[in-house]
């Protein structure tokens, strides 16, 4: 089967490097991407939003035959779920890594602060102590040496979504810096910011200990996390 990976903000395809090789020993087949805006430091990001992110695995889907997975790290989850909205019919699951589905509207970071078209890495000092977790200085050096500054538009557009039955497509939730439990606790409360994870019908957790990168601190654990929840053929 075909497993789409879809990095969060500020990172391409190249982000997945120490994943993917747990990955491979599945036997599926591997699809990281770099989504537009992001290919180099100078790339181009006027005019690119969510749903130019959204279009281009669109794209990468139609490409290829038959059922495929989807795996969205942070904001890629969101661009992950609308990608289920607008093709449910191809997608057999998706894994949010550190990441859920957002309901119609809601954008992923308005808060970030951005210059000109874009929204550069910001200090650590912007981040919660829980995203920081394992990310020692070593780490922190290479993330910032590697990132690569977001399309305003991408954090700041309103997903939209159409389709009611990215419903029933399963998916699997890869709970990082907070524990699968506080989702399900929200969940049963009610919480608006779960409202779209209510919804979906068919729900598995996996509780993998970290920060908000794991493909940096625990990349290994991440790929075994991953592969424990692909469908098997």
């Amino acid at each position: 089967m075909d497993v789409i990976l879809i990095p969060g903000f500020w990172l391409d395809a190249s982000s997945w490097q120490r994943v993917t090789p747990v990955l491979a020993e599945t036997g599926h087949r591997l699809h990281p991407v770099t989504l537009p805006g992001l290919e180099s430091a100078d790339a181009g990001r006027s005019g690119i939003g969510l749903a130019e992110h959204i279009a281009a695995v669109v794209g990468l889907v139609d490409e290829l035959e038959g059922p495929v997975v989807l795996v969205g790290h942070s904001g890629g989850g969101s661009i992950a779920h609308g990608v289920v909205d607008a093709r449910p019919e191809r997608i057999a699951k998706v894994v949010y890594v550190d990441a859920g589905p957002p309901a119609d509207g809601d954008v992923i970071n308005a808060e970030l602060p951005v210059v000109g078209d874009e929204v550069p890495l910001p200090d650590w000092s912007e981040f919660m102590a829980e995203d920081l977790v394992d990310l020692d200085d070593e780490l922190r050096a290479e993330f910032r040496a590697r990132a690569i500054p977001e399309p305003v538009g991408v954090a700041r557009d309103a997903i939209v979504l159409t389709d009611a039955r990215r419903y029933d497509v399963p998916i699997a939730i890869i709970a990082c810096e907070f524990p699968s439990a506080m989702l399900r606790e929200a969940v049963a409360a009610g919480q608006p910011w779960v409202s779209e994870l209510a919804r979906v019908r068919d729900v598995e957790y996996v509780d993998l200990p970290t920060g908000h990168w794991p493909q940096f601190t625990k990349p290994v654990q991440l790929g075994q996390a991953i592969a424990s929840v692909l469908p098997n053929s």
